[in-house]
């Protein structure tokens, strides 16, 4: 019924705890009345208080479930009790055992930090109201030692119950601690078997990419060198002849210029001299020396290295980005934001190109294609990728990634 702490009661001895100690008290109230009336005798003052007692003992039964409601009510109802108890002792030392029972009630009645004060209270008043109003009869030795042995079996008590529940607490700790350190040590093999899988993931992105690229740009240019040429030799006149291989050098010269793009577009070089702002600036200086488009790159917050896979995604992400806005939105001006805000880095790439509806199947143009690899990559990196756009409205990608510093 009672805890292992001193004041505590189980819930499914709530009920049961009024009664029971009730009943303790006046079976201990009714022993010391028998016990003194079969020795000198009880006389009409003495029976009043013990019947005024066993009734005070039978209201612990509606104040006990109001107890911590009402605290007030509890404080009153001991207070009763003691006095009862000092009443009697002083009446008749044989009643020193029924003062005792109030030793079990303060441990229920009240916390265990005011339930000290109960029971010192006990242990004193009654030994006191005896010595004052108690006569010249001396106090038995016995009573003496009930008064002291009963606190002392509480402090003993409780601090035997508070060692252990520090010790299964510290037990628990530790067993908790060793499960967190377990998994921590998981954690790290998962996360170097998720970059390691991310790796492994990029490197056939990539494959994928370059062979859509390849099929895109190289692939198509060459075919239509190999058609030109083909006109140029079945021509009948030199001004045919000369119009057909002005396409060739035309194709060549813009296949060359696809090839390079690819080549670097195979690993972000500029990474491996700079951080990545002046990388990104770099990019956008290179896309508008390339392709004419006003790009402008700009960053805000304090910049920190980033794990290599962060930056590689982030200026991938870019890049793509721009490719697109450069080849299919037809856009003018290029805005690449990037903000480092402690936990996050972001990065924001909007143009004022035509636009399209993201929800529309994807067109065949390579849109669809960049789009999914950019995505792909975000969210093997734990990251956010949100695209809006809108027919006539341009388009804004967005970027969220753990800002995990490099030297992790």
């Amino acid at each position: 019924m009672m805890g292992v702490v001193p004041g505590a009661v189980h819930p499914n001895g709530e009920r049961l705890a009024g009664p029971l100690f009730a009943a303790i008290g006046i079976i201990v109230l009714a022993t010391c009345t028998i016990w003194a009336a079969t020795g000198a005798g009880l006389d009409t003052a003495t029976l009043i208080v013990v019947a005024l007692s066993a009734a005070w003992l039978v209201l612990l039964v509606p104040v006990f479930p109001r107890r911590v409601r009402w605290p007030w009510l509890a404080v009153a109802y001991f207070a009763g009790l003691l006095a009862g108890a000092s009443a009697l002792t002083t009446l008749d030392t044989t009643f020193t055992a029924f003062a005792s029972v109030a030793y079990p009630i303060a441990f229920v009645l009240f916390p265990a930090r005011w339930s000290i004060f109960a029971v010192t209270a006990t242990a004193v008043i009654p030994l006191l109201a005896k010595e004052i109003w108690g006569g010249d009869s001396p106090t038995p030795a016995w009573v003496s030692v009930v008064s002291v042995v009963g606190p002392m079996l509480y402090v003993a008590w409780f601090v035997g119950a508070e060692n252990d529940k520090r010790r299964r607490t510290n037990a628990a700790l530790a067993e908790a601690n060793a499960r967190l350190e377990t998994a921590l040590e998981e954690n790290a093999g998962l996360h170097a078997q998720l970059l390691t899988q991310a790796r492994e993931a990029g490197v056939h992105d990539e494959r994928q990419r370059m062979a859509r690229e390849i099929h895109d740009t190289l692939a198509q240019g060459l075919t239509g060198i190999v058609t030109q040429l083909q006109a140029a030799d079945r021509a009948s006149s030199a001004e045919s002849r000369e119009r057909h291989l002005t396409q060739v050098h035309t194709l060549a010269k813009d296949s060359l210029t696809e090839a390079r793009r690819a080549v670097q577009a195979l690993r972000p070089e500029p990474l491996t001299d700079s951080r990545l702002p002046e990388a990104l600036v770099e990019l956008a200086a290179r896309v508008t020396g390339t392709s004419g488009v006003a790009v402008a790159a700009e960053t805000s917050g304090e910049p920190v290295p980033l794990l290599p896979e962060l930056e590689v995604t982030l200026y991938r992400v870019a890049q793509e980005a721009l490719v697109n806005a450069e080849k299919h939105a037809r856009a003018s001006r290029i805005a690449v934001s990037l903000t480092y805000t402690g936990d996050l880095v972001l990065l924001d790439i909007r143009d004022d190109g035509a636009g399209f509806d993201p929800a529309a199947p994807a067109c065949g143009d390579g849109t669809g294609f960049g789009l999914q690899a950019m995505r792909q990559r975000v969210r093997r990196v734990a990251g956010t990728f949100t695209l809006e756009s809108a027919p006539g409205e341009g388009t804004a990608v967005n970027v969220q990634l753990p800002a995990i510093p490099a030297d992790r």
